[in-house]
């Protein structure tokens, strides 16, 4: 049992990218805990597919097919879950895509596209769920950033950004909520197994392979980092850093900025040699996971 669950023995939640990835795992690891889920996804057969593994798994769940980036529907939605539901102990803003280009080779509806989705659905759902937990004088709010939000890598400047947004809406909240017993993390994750560029609209041929050899060849899965992360926000920790890269990147960031900076910088000169080792291990993770 997650101290979570101890906390708020109401066991209400509200997930968003809940079809698929670190969303269905946080789902599959609260619903053993038999908590009421609202789940959204733009994917009806996912939306589907993690209603019934709620389900399965002794949880209850209330699904709704949602674009979190459409404003007007996720406010009918969080209106919705709130009235059967009576008010939310745990709000997780987990969708989210991963995308990337050389800056001048994304185009802007690609950029408002991925704002929309990134940025403004963690921002509408605070909008729409702070009120109530205000009311409560109580609750959770776990906001999914990245550790790209301080590492900037290079051709990753759509993603920096919009997880760097989701970083500072954090600790601005962690701040304004804590007087209204409110708490507020943020997870900070390296690359994890997980679906995050599916959707991707950057034509740019090597950031997609580069991202696909990251996040495919990660050593954890989603799984692992559902469990962390529901076990340190139960601890009441702000910032969530999974696994050690995260760390690190993390603290060389605070305390030797310009290092990083420099380093960022080499790296955009090393491509090839970036690739090889990128491929290297997604190669030994397919491997890995084919015995």
């Amino acid at each position: 049992m997650y101290q979570l669950t101890t906390k708020y023995p109401q066991k209400r939640a509200f997930i968003t990218g809940a079809g698929s990835g670190l969303g269905k795992e946080l789902c599959k690891e609260l619903a053993e805990d038999k908590w009421t889920i609202g789940i959204c996804d733009i994917s009806e057969k996912g939306l589907n597919e993690t209603a019934e593994m709620i389900t399965n798994a002794g949880g209850n769940t209330i699904p709704y097919l949602m674009d979190v980036a459409d404003r007007a529907a996720y406010q009918k939605v969080a209106e919705i879950f709130l009235e059967k539901t009576g008010g939310i102990d745990l709000l997780v803003n987990n969708a989210g895509v991963g995308d990337g280009a050389p800056f001048e080779e994304y185009g802007l509806e690609n950029w408002e596209w991925i704002t929309g989705i990134n940025q403004m659905g963690v921002i509408y759902g605070c909008h729409y769920f702070i009120p109530a937990m205000k009311k409560q004088a109580s609750g959770h709010i776990i906001n999914i950033s990245s550790i790209a939000a301080v590492a900037t890598a290079p051709n990753m400047s759509p993603y920096n950004t919009t997880k760097a947004a989701v970083k500072a809406l954090s600790e601005t909240l962690y701040a304004e909520l804590k007087v209204h017993g409110i708490s507020v993390s943020v997870a900070m994750p390296f690359f994890f197994r997980t679906n995050v560029m599916q959707h991707a609209r950057g034509q740019h041929a090597e950031s997609k392979e580069m991202g696909k050899y990251m996040v495919h060849g990660a050593k954890h899965g989603a799984d692992a980092m559902a469990k962390r992360l529901l076990k340190k926000a139960g601890a009441g920790k702000f910032h969530i850093l999974f696994p050690a890269q995260a760390i690190i990147l993390f603290h060389l960031k605070r305390l030797f900025p310009l290092t990083l900076l420099k380093l960022n910088a080499f790296m955009s000169t090393k491509k090839d040699t970036m690739k090889e080792m990128a491929k290297k291990q997604y190669d030994k993770q397919m491997k890995k996971m084919t015995k």
